[in-house]
């Protein structure tokens, strides 16, 4: 009871959030497949709160979300993200048995590690609905082909998907600021397709979840693309380099977890490499944006010293002035946290039930968030740059209550 009534009260508290007063409010959305249910759950708390942001930038499955959230009108936004993850968490081929799935999945983690196996596989073999489905014949390991085609699976079910779910005319039309990260093959290089400077189309949210060798290239303009997150799974970047800077506040939702336990199996082995590659050093990310927001703020003060002719006259101080800012970014950090029976296949199962307790995970997180006193407040330290993430500050607790106990 006690328990319920503690989730009562966090949800009421999220409702009664008020409006951050940013000029900016971003949603940033990493890659990892599966595990994106749980980016969905997270914008649905932000809906409950009343929190739309104006700004969205995702790579892989953060991208296929943006789009969705993107495409369609505030009012139905969750509803579309519900279909759009009951569809593709159904097997490409085969009938899936929610009620029974669901019933077998509450009973102990031993059953949901077998059922997620299973699912897995079905993916493998099968593929997803409205997703992907696998070529037949295989592609030839060493005989040229087409670029389109040199993958084990075809995507076009997913374009169908996006063109059935999201309106592209409302994508492009500015209401929201809307950019998603892909790798040019040819070049090595990393791009944002942004709407603020091109009309984006399935193709550019498809090229950034183009994940090789599983999914083909996707062409652009003459040019072919693969998944961002071989490059950088974490689109953070691009919202804090965003010119002209604006004050932020930022929901930046992760599916991969850098800190992890050692392994101690092969499949841990695999699990944990992910992990690391995929997570991109967000922290490390962050830390860099603020001591870089540290110096523009410190530039800021300085120049408020030197007489204004020689800030019009002299080119370092014109340098300065450029680089300079007294904007503040606040951001809010969300890590999807593995479940005991997540195992190293776990970004490509898409069960049903699996897909439900992620997206519930990711609502309770930004309840949770939402709740904290102060989360949402505007920075107001030297740096003008503040971090936030409700789970990090538990463990500090805990780990501070035990040194004083």
């Amino acid at each position: 009871m006690a328990k319920a009534e503690a989730l009562a009260q966090e949800q009421a508290a999220a409702s009664a959030s008020a409006p951050p007063v940013y000029e900016t409010v971003a949603l940033v959305l990493q890659g990892g497949g599966a595990l994106g249910a749980y980016q969905a759950g997270v914008f649905q708390g932000m809906a409950e709160a009343g929190i739309m942001p104006n700004r969205l930038s995702g790579i892989s499955i953060g991208a296929l979300n943006t789009a969705i959230i993107a495409g369609n009108p505030p009012g139905q936004r969750v509803e579309r993200l519900h279909e759009f993850w009951e569809t593709i968490c159904r097997p490409n081929l085969g009938t899936a048995y929610p009620f029974i799935e669901q019933s077998l999945f509450n009973l102990n983690d031993t059953v949901r590690q077998g059922m997620s196996a299973l699912h897995a596989l079905s993916a493998v073999v099968d593929g997803q609905s409205g997703f992907f489905r696998p070529r037949f014949p295989p592609p030839a390991f060493a005989l040229a082909s087409d670029p389109t085609q040199a993958s084990y699976y075809d995507t076009t079910p997913l374009r169908d998907t996006l063109l059935r779910l999201c309106d592209f005319d409302r994508i492009n039309s500015g209401e929201i600021h809307v950019s998603v990260g892909a790798v040019n093959i040819r070049t090595g290089n990393f791009k944002y397709f942004d709407n603020t400077r091109e009309k984006l189309r399935p193709e550019h949210f498809m090229a950034s979840g183009a994940l090789p060798p599983a999914f083909p290239a996707v062409e652009i303009d003459g040019e072919f693309y693969w998944d961002g997150g071989m490059v950088s799974n974490t689109p953070l970047a691009d919202i804090l380099n965003t010119r002209p800077r604006t004050d932020t506040l930022v929901f930046q939702v992760d599916l991969w977890s850098a800190r992890g336990r050692l392994p101690a199996n092969m499949g841990e082995v695999t699990d944990r490499m992910k992990d690391i590659q995929y997570s991109s050093r967000t922290r490390l990310i962050t830390e860099h944006m603020r001591w870089t927001q540290h110096l523009r703020h410190m530039l800021r003060n300085v120049l408020e010293h030197v007489p204004p002719e020689a800030r019009q006259n002299d080119p370092y101080c014109r340098l300065a002035e450029q680089f300079s800012s007294s904007k503040r970014y606040n951001v809010l950090h969300l890590i999807y946290r593995d479940q005991p029976y997540d195992q190293h296949y776990k970004d490509y199962q898409f069960g049903l039930p699996t897909m439900r307790q992620r997206w519930d995970a990711g609502l309770q997180d930004i309840r949770q968030t939402l709740a904290r006193p102060g989360f949402l407040d505007m920075p107001d330290n030297d740096s003008g740059f503040i971090t936030h993430d409700v789970h990090r500050e538990e463990i500090e607790q805990s780990m501070l209550d035990n040194s004083v106990g």
